[in-house]
């Protein structure tokens, strides 16, 4: 499967889908185009998917009548993508021409902060 990595996804995605044709949008020279015009260079070009971590790629832009399938993140923090590279190998396996997939990942704990060290009253 020929797969487009959006700008807002590290290119260290190839790494975690083997057996995959993966290019990132900058190594296309697409890293500046808006997400209506991506999509379209990429169907001109002939992928068959794009990943990215924009959820609002849904609501701005018109999907209907594009072949291309989209495969939506829901973080792009590389240290837990590269935990469950699983849940995307899935989402690729299942893709049909033109479909929208939502992958969800865990979301790392809250680390609290300690409270900033105060002078004693005198």
């Amino acid at each position: 499967m020929r797969i487009l990595v959006d700008q807002n996804l590290t290119e260290y995605m190839r790494d975690l889908l083997p057996g995959h044709d993966v290019v990132h949008s900058s190594e296309a020279g697409w890293s500046e185009l808006a997400n209506g015009d991506l999509l379209t260079a990429a169907e001109a070009a002939g992928f068959d998917a794009m990943l990215t971590a924009d959820k609002n790629i849904l609501h701005q832009n018109r999907l209907t009548g594009r072949w291309i399938a989209l495969v939506v993140l829901s973080t792009n923090r590389w240290p837990t993508i590269q935990q469950f590279p699983e849940r995307i190998l899935t989402a690729l396996e299942n893709l049909t021409p033109g479909a929208y997939v939502e992958v969800e990942f865990p979301r790392p704990p809250l680390r609290r902060r300690p409270p900033p060290n105060r002078p004693k009253p005198q």
